[in-house]
Formats: C-alpha cells, sequence, structure tokens
C-alpha cells in the first residue's frame, strides 16, 4: 500500500509539474493575445504624454523667457515673419499641442503642426552650421554643444510625432471617444 500511496503521489507531482511547466510556456502567447486584443489601443497614450511633457516644458521656458528668435535665421517662409510673432506662435503652439495631446484631442492635427515646429527648429537652432562630409553632419546626431549642431532629440521627437499620426491616439483619448460618440448617431 505505501509503494501504491507513493507512486501515486510521485505521479501527481509529475502532473501538478507538468502542468505547471505548461502554463508557464503558454503564458508569452497568452500575454501576446491578450496585448493585442485589448491594450494595443492604449500604446498611444505613452507617445502622447513624453511628447506633451517635452513640448509643453518648452512652450513654458518661452512663455516666462526673452525671445532670441531675433538671431536665428528662419527657412521659408516663417523667414518672412516678425520674430516677435514666430516668438508668439511657437510659444502658443508649445502650450496649446500639449494640451490637446494629454486629452488625445485633434492628435493627428497636432501631431502635423509639432513635426512643421520640430523641423523648422531643426533647420534654425539644431542643424550644424557647417559640414562637408555626411560624417560632419551625423557628428551633429547627438546631445552636446560642441559645434557640430545637436538634432538627435528632434529628431527622436519627430519619429514619435510620425508614429502618432500614422496610429492615432489610441482608446484613452477624446479623439477614440467622440469617434464612438458620433458613429452612435
Amino acid at each position: 500500500m505505501n509503494d501504491l500511496t507513493h507512486s501515486h503521489q510521485s505521479h501527481c507531482i509529475g502532473c501538478m509539474l507538468s502542468s505547471c511547466a505548461g502554463q508557464i510556456c503558454r503564458f508569452p502567447t497568452r500575454l501576446v493575445s491578450w496585448l493585442d486584443g485589448k491594450a494595443q489601443g492604449f500604446a498611444p497614450i505613452f507617445l502622447r504624454l513624453l511628447l506633451a511633457y517635452e513640448f509643453g516644458e518648452a512652450g513654458l521656458e518661452k512663455l516666462h523667457g526673452n525671445n532670441w528668435f531675433a538671431d536665428l535665421s528662419f527657412p521659408f517662409p516663417f523667414n518672412l515673419l516678425p520674430a516677435d510673432f514666430n516668438w508668439m506662435l511657437v510659444t502658443g503652439l508649445e502650450i496649446i499641442a500639449p494640451i490637446a495631446l494629454i486629452l488625445g484631442l485633434w492628435t493627428r492635427f497636432f501631431s502635423a503642426a509639432l513635426i512643421i515646429l520640430t523641423v523648422v527648429a531643426i533647420a534654425a537652432v539644431h542643424w550644424p552650421a557647417e559640414w562637408r562630409t555626411l560624417s560632419e553632419l551625423w557628428q551633429g546626431y547627438a546631445i552636446t554643444n560642441k559645434g557640430y549642431g545637436n538634432f538627435k532629440l528632434p529628431l527622436m521627437y519627430l519619429v514619435m510625432l510620425a508614429a502618432l499620426i500614422f496610429s492615432g491616439s489610441g482608446r484613452l483619448s477624446l479623439d477614440a471617444w467622440l469617434k464612438r460618440r458620433i458613429a452612435w448617431s
């Protein structure tokens, strides 16, 4: 009887270990399936919040700072506008767009507007003043002020903003709420 009980207990332990191993092995597949079905629409909120913080911080600095745009050379058509108007335009966009991004309101529109702002900023501020080779240009892909430019962060912002244009604002947004609301009407 002891041998039978011992054999039955080890068989149950073996079954239990096998079942646990099966559950552990199936966990990644189940997690990915759950993420694809339920959580994929939440991904854009992380980009929206990060970009809102970065652009909002820049906007608040400009709001409380002095206009230094007079010393810059802007690309066309912004070079036709007075420096004070450009300052006001950029400050306003860097204050309003982050609020819209946080709310997920008109995300694609504000992402496109921030892309334009970022391209102009790269051209006017972050691009190297002189470069003759791609190797010299690539030195500007950094977060430094060594005279080679400094376009690493703005380029990352462009990629994140492009992702928002292609993906939209996601499920946790006023855009999604408005879309559902209009569909129900």
